[in-house]
């Protein structure tokens, strides 16, 4: 299947990631695992919704904080040493290559909505 790369690497970093997370002691897995599955699921949804969206912007914004929160998630289950340090090293690598290509998706789309605004000319009289 020919997909957007930051989707093929969200898609891989939950086929990574819930093995994982299904592993957790039980106090953990109900609360933060959780959190970070639907996380990863919400991300992952925003952007197969974003593709076809006219006014992505918005969405985009909304994915990053997501993904945002995701890496401060991560980084609890490193702290409460829940995942090895290789583990929360893989996650924050492949956190970030998304977040890259996210930024960029955005930066084009702000652009793009900045050129697509008709101009207004303040007229004196």
């Amino acid at each position: 299947m020919d997909e957007l790369p930051i989707i093929q690497k969200t898609y891989d970093l939950i086929r990574w990631y819930v093995p994982h997370l299904t592993k957790l002691p039980r106090e953990h897995k109900f609360t933060l695992g959780d959190r970070i599955t639907t996380g990863l699921y919400d991300i992952l949804d925003g952007l197969l919704k974003a593709r076809f969206a006219k006014n992505k912007r918005d969405q985009l914004i909304e994915i990053n904080n997501n993904l945002d929160i995701l890496r401060y998630q991560t980084r609890l289950l490193h702290d409460f040493k829940l995942i090895s340090t290789k583990q929360y090293e893989y996650a924050s690598q492949a956190t970030n290559s998304i977040g890259i290509e996210l930024g960029g998706w955005i930066k084009q789309q702000t652009s793009h909505e900045t050129s697509r605004k008709p101009l207004v000319r303040n007229h004196q009289l």
